[in-house]
């Protein structure tokens, strides 16, 4: 069995690409000095095999090993699809 890899939930904001997508993963934090919590956002880019994923979907990506030069993630389940 491989080592602990890590799951993350984000939005899909685009699905131009063939078999990846862009996943944007935004979470939660409280400023250390002014205690205000920031809402951080980080893109990642993932296999996609099937072309599954549409813009706006709601999805959980986990770490792969790496894939192409930006890619080092895959979707492992579509959680909710898009309005």
């Amino acid at each position: 069995m491989k080592g602990q890899r890590r799951r993350m939930e984000g939005i899909v904001l685009s699905d131009k690409m063939d078999k990846t997508v862009v996943v944007e993963v935004a979470r939660l934090r409280r400023h250390r000095l002014y205690k205000k919590v920031i809402k951080q956002r980080r893109k990642f880019m993932a296999h996609d095999e099937d072309n599954a994923c549409q813009m706006g979907d709601r999805v959980r990506i986990v770490e792969s090993r790496p894939l192409s030069r930006h890619k080092h993630w895959v979707v492992e389940a579509i959680l909710e699809r898009a309005q």
